[in-house]
């Protein structure tokens, strides 16, 4: 997208109704690079398009900017972050740690691994495609995985929970010391999950604003928090419920999301501004972007995953189906811990095709501004995410609202939080997700359907977003709790 189509999608996120906005300040505090980040790139966007002065708070990364001015008009400010430098050692002692750590971390960092590091914790495993869903979790709903019985396994369970949750409150540390160092006036900062609401608050309260939770997940049901021990994840837990409750206002992306954290932190329903896209027009027919820079022939049919590459997404499951829809290939784009074990599948001769070629391919991330463009080139998106923990039964992806903006049909998981969805609109079929030939069944269905449905899919995802689920009417509501925050229309 150039600079003026970014200007474009920011006006149209600012095209909202009430008063006339008071120009304010907004420090956004992600715990990650926010290269990838969609859902703060449209929040930036939509203010810096009402007059607001907008600087994002993140973690820097090698080959990243320190400082640096989007051309959207939002600024973005990276610091230093690891778990040494949050050390409560004098300076010259975590600078000869870091020394002497660094050799090792280099020799054991992949080439074209991501710069960003999620938003929740960062998985400290990936999941091989092929395994049994949910092998080796331990979150609500996971498939007990194969485990050495004993005190021993007991004892690194508790070993391994007690370095993760270390790693996380030095590395929190290291970041609010960083960016409190450096962050400017503000009216309002919006913390990012569960690791950025704490600098967030420290932000906040030296800076004398209001501060805005934004809980985008169930963290203590996701990744790798639902796999620590109990005791731990109590821990966790109640620090969460502390923050929420200090903070002026949560918000989180959904309604199921909402109510368990009602209930769970003793609050009213939190404000619901889901992941949705900006309204767009894509094209008609579609460009076939893949095709061209894949080198596909022209009558493959591609199915899109796009998104973070970490277990329990359903890309083992994917990569299992595509063998089962003739004449497709299976795009993965996106980047995460599952890296490796993707392109190592991706190479397996089994899954090569005399006219298509690879039926697995790779693609790496692209900035939050181009993606729409890319999805709009799919012929179905897949997002078979597993009923792994609490938190993927009742996630609403961004990829579901990212291609119903340009209208290419889905196919989602039947779980509760995103089915209801694809039902009421009609954007696409769910299935079980659990179960390859479920899900390349279903994208057969959606391949193979007449031209006249093909069609109906598009249209009805189009209006569904036009009309609801589009970033327009989503970021009304931040715009109103802004408000009540500060006292002055933003």
């Amino acid at each position: 997208m150039s600079a003026a189509d970014t200007d474009l999608a920011a006006r149209r996120g600012g095209a909202s109704g009430g008063a006339v906005p008071v120009p304010q300040r907004a420090l956004i505090v992600i715990p990650s690079t926010g290269e990838h980040d969609s859902r703060t790139w449209r929040i930036a966007t939509a203010l810096v398009a009402r007059g607001h002065e907008v600087t994002i708070l993140g973690r820097h990364a090698p080959g990243l900017p320190r400082d640096v001015r989007d051309p959207a008009g939002f600024r973005i400010v990276r610091v230093p972050v690891s778990a040494v430098d949050g050390l409560p050692l004098p300076a010259s002692v975590r600078a000869a740690i870091t020394r002497a750590r660094t050799p090792r971390t280099r020799a054991g960092t992949a080439a074209g691994r991501p710069r960003s590091t999620d938003v929740e914790a960062p998985h400290s495993a990936s999941t091989v495609p092929g395994t049994p869903a949910g092998a080796g979790a331990a979150g609500p709903g996971a498939a007990p995985g194969p485990r050495p019985p004993g005190l021993a396994s007991r004892a690194r369970r508790v070993v391994g929970g007690l370095r993760r949750m270390t790693a996380i409150a030095l590395t929190v540390r290291s970041q609010t010391r960083a960016t409190v160092r450096i962050a400017p006036d503000a009216d309002l900062v919006h913390g990012m999950a569960y690791m950025g609401i704490p600098v967030a608050l420290t932000v906040g309260r030296r800076r004398g604003a209001a501060v805005v939770y934004d809980a985008r997940d169930i963290y203590v049901d996701a990744g790798n928090l639902a796999r620590l021990p109990r005791p731990f994840r109590t821990v966790v837990a109640a620090r969460e419920r502390r923050w929420a409750r200090t903070a002026g206002r949560v918000v989180t992306v959904n309604r199921p999301y909402a109510e368990v954290m009602a209930e769970r932190w003793d609050l009213p329903l939190p404000a619901i501004a889901m992941n949705c896209a900006y309204r767009t027009d894509p094209p008609d027919p579609p460009e076939r972007r893949f095709h061209a820079h894949l080198g596909l022939p022209s009558e493959a049919r591609v199915v899109l995953y796009q998104g973070g590459f970490s277990p329990g997404r359903g890309i083992e499951q994917l990569v299992s189906a595509i063998r089962d829809v003739p004449g497709a290939v299976l795009v993965l784009l996106g980047y995460g811990a599952m890296l490796d074990a993707i392109e190592r599948v991706a190479a397996d001769p089994s899954l090569a095709d005399q006219v298509l070629g690879r039926r697995v391919r790779i693609m790496p991330a692209v900035p939050p501004d181009a993606l729409l463009g890319w999805v709009a080139a799919a012929d179905v998106v897949a997002m078979p995410i597993q009923p792994t923990t609490l938190n993927h039964r009742l996630t609403t992806p961004n990829k579901l609202f990212e291609a119903m903006a340009v209208g290419v049909p889905v196919v989602a998981s039947d779980l509760p939080g995103m089915a209801p969805i694809v039902r009421e609109t009609g954007c696409g079929i769910v299935c079980d997700p659990t179960d390859p030939a479920a899900i390349a069944a279903a994208i057969r269905s959606v391949l193979d359907a007449p031209a006249e449905e093909r069609r109906a899919y598009r249209e009805r995802a189009l209006a569904a977003a036009h009309a609801t689920y589009c970033w327009e009417r989503q970021a009304e509501v931040l715009l109103e709790e802004y408000g009540r925050l500060t006292g002055r229309p933003w």
